[in-house]
């Protein structure tokens, strides 16, 4: 017999408005109840049937609302065991100094820890307490084909596709992918090294020597999107989570558009910070 948390009554979730449908109301009841603690994280869900009989509602009711919960990243539907509370999202502040980080270093190196010195991301990453590598690493150097991606690198660098060079990575922090991000350089090609797959460093840095040129920042640029079904498989998260998008342009110090980057970030662990006072 399922038993009920103190303060949360049994009986179907409040009609505190027709408009709302019967699942996202029992969904809002359970979310108050893993905010207030009654189900901490790591913490199995009763099950279906329990949950039905306890607000009088049918198992349709109670799955609509348990998948409107795993949507927003509250609960793990882990198949033939139960459904589990997730921990509170681990979110890592990259630092952006708008008034003095004119030179284009790369992003990697502010949100890693122990990294002494900025774009000194060089080298095979760092690794957590898990053993896990951390840092940036090269999935592939696709071809530039004309895609819509290529034709809008294409117009942000002032050149033909068919003059541009791709590298796409992946940024791992805590042991999990954070990032995917693809560059777009008008020089190349590229070293064989530096587009190997699983290749790690500080790639704005790598590809900067690659080109000869010193990097600035020229613009950037935040938006957001749906994961889609390639950023979903290499970020590990459902297609269509939401993603924050980071583009913009790196030029040589005469203002030559010289690196174009578009990350996408997922959302539920990221964030970017702007000082503007002296720390």
């Amino acid at each position: 017999m399922a038993t009920n948390p103190p303060g949360n009554p049994s009986g179907p979730p409040p009609d505190s408005s027709p408009n709302v449908p019967l699942y996202r109301r029992l969904a809002r009841r359970l979310q108050e109840r893993i905010d207030a603690g009654a189900y901490p994280a790591g913490a199995r869900l009763p099950s279906e049937p329990e949950l039905s009989a306890e607000f009088g509602v049918n198992r349709l009711t109670v799955r609509q609302a348990v998948a409107e919960l795993e949507r927003a990243a509250v609960v793990e539907i882990r198949r033939g065991v139960g459904t589990f509370v997730r921990p509170p999202a681990v979110r890592v502040s990259i630092a952006v100094d708008p008034r003095s980080q004119r030179f284009d270093l790369g992003s990697v190196h502010t949100a890693l820890p122990g990294e002494s010195e900025p774009g000194t991301g060089d080298g095979d990453g760092t690794r957590d307490g898990s053993g896990s590598a951390d840092g940036e690493f090269v999935v592939a150097a696709p071809p530039v084909t004309g895609s819509t991606e290529d034709e809008e690198a294409a117009r942000h660098l002032g050149r033909a596709p068919d003059g541009l060079f791709r590298l796409d990575s992946v940024i791992r922090l805590g042991g999990r992918p954070r990032a995917a991000c693809s560059y777009w350089v008008p020089f190349g090609p590229l070293p064989a090294e530096l587009v190997r797959p699983g290749h790690a460093g500080n790639l704005v840095r790598e590809l900067a020597r690659a080109g000869g040129v010193e990097l600035e920042y020229d613009w950037r640029a935040f938006g957001a999107i749906g994961a889609d079904l390639a950023d979903a498989e290499l970020l590990g998260v459902p297609a269509g989570t939401p993603l924050l998008v980071r583009e913009g342009v790196s030029c040589t110090p005469d203002g030559s558009p010289a690196l174009y980057v578009r990350r996408r970030i997922d959302g539920s662990s990221a964030r970017f910070v702007l000082h503007f006072r002296d720390r």
